[in-house]
């Protein structure tokens, strides 16, 4: 694998801003009230994250969808329909309450992952794709832990 590209790191990990801001407002209610008061409810606690998430896992049915644009025939095929999964799955799943949205969410990047893999071992996301992935997920469905605990 190559390593990845500084750019897609640097937005990448700057991408969780609001994983991470709503995980520290469900963890210190002081500051969530702060955020309350300052940029609206809509922007703490789980709200933001689930929000947030749902925005992500469509985003990255786009990307899914550029990788399949990159194969032909029933391989595309494929592709095109498994890209959509990501989308669909925010928009049936992410009802319930927080917690349960929440879990959703989490199995939702987690499958992204999966999905993810598959395009990469296909050869239509970059070498270094995984190593940025993985990261991702990882610390995306660790800053959904303080809504499900």
């Amino acid at each position: 694998m190559q390593a990845i590209p500084r750019s897609a790191l640097l937005l990448g990990l700057a991408g969780l801003i609001p994983f991470f801001w709503g995980a520290l407002t469900v963890l210190r209610p002081e500051l969530g009230q702060w955020g309350v008061t300052n940029i609206g409810p809509r922007f703490v606690g789980p709200y933001v994250q689930l929000f947030y998430g749902a925005v992500i896992l469509s985003f990255m049915s786009g990307v899914l969808w550029g990788f399949a644009a990159k194969a032909t025939g029933r391989v595309a095929t494929a592709s095109y329909i498994l890209s959509v999964i990501p989308a669909l799955w925010v928009f049936f799943m992410t009802g319930g309450g927080p917690t349960a949205a929440a879990v959703n969410l989490i199995v939702g990047f987690v499958g992204l992952l999966l999905l993810d893999w598959h395009f990469w071992q296909m050869g239509l996301a970059p070498k270094w794709w995984m190593h940025l992935r993985g990261l991702l997920t990882a610390l995306v469905v660790l800053s959904f832990l303080p809504v499900v605990l």
